[in-house]
Parts: C-alpha cells; structure tokens; sequence
C-alpha cells in the first residue's frame, strides 16, 4: 500500500494511550476505488496524536473505501412499506438534533474541550458524537479513556448539547468474531454507560456492511455472515445497555450507503438493501422476543461532494437521503411483525458530509496536500447549499430525528476529511454564515413547507 493510503488509513487519535478513533468510514463501498482513496469515517483527529495500534496488515489493498462509483450489486427496487407518519409540521423542529461527529472534542484539558465544544454550538449543533474503541479482551473501558470522555462530557452538558457515543471495535481484523468476544464488547458498552451518566445515545458498531470493518463478509455458499454476527453483537449489547441504565437509547446499523453484494469481489461488502434484510432474517432466526434496537442509524454519504442530496437511486442498492422511501421499505420488510419495529423505526441520520477545497491561504496548515482526495470537493457556497439541502430533506422525512454532519473542524490530512464548518487551523469557512442561517430557519420550522 501506497504509504499516503496508508497513513490515511492508520490515523488516529490518542489519549493517555487510549486510541479515542480510528473510524474510516467509508460513506463507500463499491469494489473500485477512485477519488478519495481512504476516508477517516466517524472522526477526526484528536490533539495529542500518536501511533495507532493499527499496522499494515490491519488493512489490505482492497479494504480501500470510497465513495465514487456506483453499485448496482443485483437489487432493485424495493416494496412500498405502509404509509409513514405525516410529515411533520413546526415543533418537530424543537426536537430534531442537528449533531456534529468530531474526536477533536474529546481532550484532556477541560478549557481546549470546552473551547472545541464551544465553537460546535455556536456553529449550530446540539449534538456531539465521540467515539470509544472497544479492544479484544476488555470488558470495561480504560481509566484513561473515561477520564476523557468525563472533559468532553461536562463540556457538553455545559452547552446543553446531547452526547452520543459510538462504541465500536476498529477495522476488519479485529471484528469480535466469537460469542465470548461479543459478550465482552456488550460489557465494555455498558460500563460506559454507568461511568458517563451524560450518555443518551450509544450507536453500535460502524459500516459493518463493509469489510474494511467487519470481516468476514461473507460465509459458506455466500451467506451474509456479517449481518448475522452483527445482529448477535447488537443484541448482545442492547440487553447490556438497558440492563445498565434503561434510559439510553441504542442505534444500530450505522450502514455504509453503498455495498457490492459479491462473495467473490475484491473487497466483499454488502450493500445496505441486502444487509437490511438479512440483518432481519437474522433476527428472525434467532427466535428474540425483545428489539435490537431503539433507532437505525445510517450514513447517507452521495457518491461524490459534488453530487446533489436530492439525487435518489431508485434502480440500484444504494442508499442517499433522497432515498427515504427505499430505507422505510426495507425496515418495514425487515421487521414487519416482530418486536422490532420496522417502518416506523427512528433513523438517524450519523455521519453526512460535503467536502471543501483547501485555499492557498490556507494550505500551511494541511498536510498530504497532493492526494488525490483533493479532487472531491465543492465550493464553499455549494457546500453550503448542500447542507441546507439536506437539512430541509432529513427534516422532512417522518421518522428521521436527526442529522449529523462529519466534523467541525477539517482534518489537516488531505487525504481525510475536509467537510467541515472551520478549516483546520480553527478559523470559520465561508460557508459558516449560510449553514448558521439554515440552522435558524431549521429551528423556526422556515426551512420549506414539506411535501404532503
């Protein structure tokens, strides 16, 4: 591997010796590659870094994500699920949670996380997800690691915005494969859960749909094992979670939006169409009388910055935002007639993003500025457009309670991620004023009138 995919790859965060994020979400998932050759998913970089303990052989070649290219992967369209809930009407804007997904909030010092958290609500978000790594072997978070969390959460308890945390395993390699390894991942949930009262929300797990996260993909005679596995890990740590503290909600899915669906693929993945419904036949199977989950959590990634929110892709497995319909659908068809509800799952949008380019006024304070990420972004006005876009689509949707958009500030790596509101040297971009302005409207329930 090229050493710039490399250190895209192995990028992480450390606290105290505790790797806070090491997220590649991939907002991906096709068999080729192009364009952004490794994205760092969930989160960015946390100050102090060091060494992650992922190495080369953590990730091969074909575990390179992007979000270019199209899947097609065999499905089509899906069946219409029951109709939805209305669409909803002005104090839906009080509870819709606009969130941020940003590491570089969680420090050791309570004055720089304050501050970091600080500049996250004044931008307009009334959330934060930080993410925690479980390790094989633990069954409770390090000391270390708490004590982060414990900055980060004050910080945002002071701001009065939501704390959600993504408890989560790393990348393929280190998937808990074994009934004992899960068990220890629900364990290690909810203990975080008791040591962090802030906590409301904990999402399980990320793109398990993909293999540059969940390995293995695919089992004998090309059974979705991922989807199986990951419905026992999911229900394991829901039991786990409630048992802890009842009052917290869990996600789950938290899907790539594109998938393969082909055994014998480069790099195996699963498209969310296919992961859906054989996550429920999987549950199905089991015989569980109880949900796997409280919400669906899902990462509606375009192919391309460039490409509109509103673009739909009603003749292929992919899943955007303006791919609502299909989503339900699939939920409905998954879970219809179980404890688990389907169509009327809460969904949550976790992780959305449209990438900028680095100006030359700013270029000094990026790194690997000659990587072929660079080409995949948009200017500072479509950006914005765009998240108002998607803000105006995901707040008119009937069952989903929020969006969240990857990062506040960019990741100085070029090859990482540049979609956020504050370039990387903390200052705001020109696309801050507009996306505060559809914040606003968001809020006063002015952005648009929804379709009936």
């Amino acid at each position: 591997m090229k050493k710039a995919v490399l250190a895209a790859v192995v990028a992480a965060a450390a606290v105290g010796g505790v790797i806070l994020a090491i997220v590649l979400s991939g907002g991906g998932g096709s068999d080729t590659s192009s364009g952004k050759e490794v994205t760092t998913g969930l989160h960015g970089t946390t100050a102090p870094t060091s060494t992650s303990q992922v190495t080369t052989s953590d990730v091969t070649t074909s575990d390179v994500t992007t979000r270019r290219g199209t899947t097609t992967g065999g499905e089509g369209t899906t069946s219409a699920a029951p109709p939805p809930p209305p669409a909803p009407r002005g104090p839906r804007a009080r509870t819709f949670v606009l969130g941020t997904v940003d590491d570089s909030l969680a420090q050791q010092s309570p004055q720089f996380a304050q501050s970091q958290v600080d500049v996250s609500r004044d931008a307009g978000f009334d959330a934060a997800v930080i993410s925690a790594m479980w390790q094989r072997g633990q069954r409770r978070p390090p000391a270390s690691l708490v004590s982060v969390l414990r900055t980060v959460s004050s910080a945002t308890r002071t701001d009065d915005m939501q704390l959600v945390v993504v408890v989560w395993h790393g990348l393929g390699r280190e998937t808990p494969q074994t009934p004992a390894d899960r068990a220890a991942f629900a364990a290690y949930a909810a203990e975080l859960v008791k040591a962090l009262p802030q906590i409301r929300d904990v999402i399980v797990g990320n793109e398990p749909n993909l293999s540059t996260f969940w390995k293995p993909q695919f089992g004998a005679g090309g059974s979705d094992l991922a989807a199986r596995e990951y419905a026992d890990l999911l229900a394991r740590t829901y039991d786990a979670v409630k048992a802890a503290r009842p009052s917290v909600q869990v996600l789950g899915g938290a899907l790539s939006p594109r998938g393969g669906d082909r055994p014998g693929g480069t790099r195996p993945t699963h498209s969310p169409t296919a992961f859906i419904r054989d996550l429920g036949a999987a549950y199905r199977a089991s015989g569980r009388s109880r949900p796997l989950m409280d919400a669906f959590a899902f990462h509606p990634y375009m192919e391309a910055s460039s490409d509109s929110p509103s673009a739909a892709h009603p003749q292929n497995t992919t899943i955007t935002l303006a791919d609502y319909p299909k989503l339900v659908a699939l939920l409905e068809q998954a879970f219809r007639g179980t404890a688990q509800q389907g169509a009327r799952l809460p969904v949550y949008y976790t992780e959305f993003g449209v990438q900028t380019a680095v100006p030359a006024t700013k270029r000094r304070f990026y790194s690997n500025l000659e990587s072929p990420a660079r080409t995949d972004s948009v200017s500072f006005e479509t950006q914005a457009a765009y998240y108002r876009r998607a803000l105006q689509l995901a707040y008119c949707q009937p069952t989903v309670r929020g969006l969240f958009i990857f990062h506040t500030f960019d990741e100085a790596d070029v090859g990482g991620w540049q979609s956020g509101l504050y370039f990387a040297d903390r200052t705001p971009k020109p696309s801050l004023p507009a996306f505060k302005r559809a914040v606003a409207d968001l809020r006063e329930a002015k952005l648009g009138r929804c379709p009936r």
